[in-house]
């Protein structure tokens, strides 16, 4: 035992311990294709756009986020709306494309995905909130060389907030 008599440990006293045998794990094997590597719930959406082997540099983008607020929003406070991102309905990336015309750009908007191509530059964008794809917005402002993509967040809990 490490504690002498009077119980406090003493630098002679030895302490052995004793080990259990390694933990085996071993991985659950679904039925089905056994020639399958991984399964699809381990395959990241929008990893199918992913080319690590395209030499196009990303361009420089920010998010923001959007709320539509009115006068009985900013003095009455009645729909209870915050500052927070929860209390925002859309979401707005402003993408930097120096040296591009409108008409280079291609643009694919999917639930989470943001997949942007031009000659010089690739943006594949994993959206940090689901979106609905179907209908957005995209404006090309030449003078800043930015596009501007404006998407309505699809949110589980937006019943509630916007209720």
């Amino acid at each position: 035992h490490p504690l002498n008599n009077r119980g406090r440990y003493h630098p002679s006293d030895s302490i052995k311990f004793s080990l259990s045998p390694p933990l085996l794990v071993t991985p659950n094997v679904k039925s089905g294709n056994n020639k399958d590597i991984w399964n699809s719930e381990e395959v990241p959406e929008g990893s199918e756009f992913d080319d690590i082997w395209d030499p196009r540099e990303q361009p420089e983008y920010e998010i923001l986020f959007k709320q539509q607020v009115g006068a009985e929003d900013i003095f009455l406070g009645l729909n209870r709306k915050d500052l927070s991102t929860a209390c925002c309905e859309d979401m707005l990336i402003k993408i930097k494309l120096p040296d591009t015309k409108s008409s280079d750009i291609t643009l694919d908007i999917q639930d989470k995905i943001l997949d942007l191509r031009t000659p010089k530059k690739k943006l594949l964008l994993h959206l940090p909130h689901p979106v609905d794809s179907k209908n957005g917005k995209a404006c090309f402002i030449s003078e800043k060389e930015t596009l501007e993509v404006t998407l309505r967040m699809k949110r589980e809990f937006d019943f509630i907030n916007f209720a």
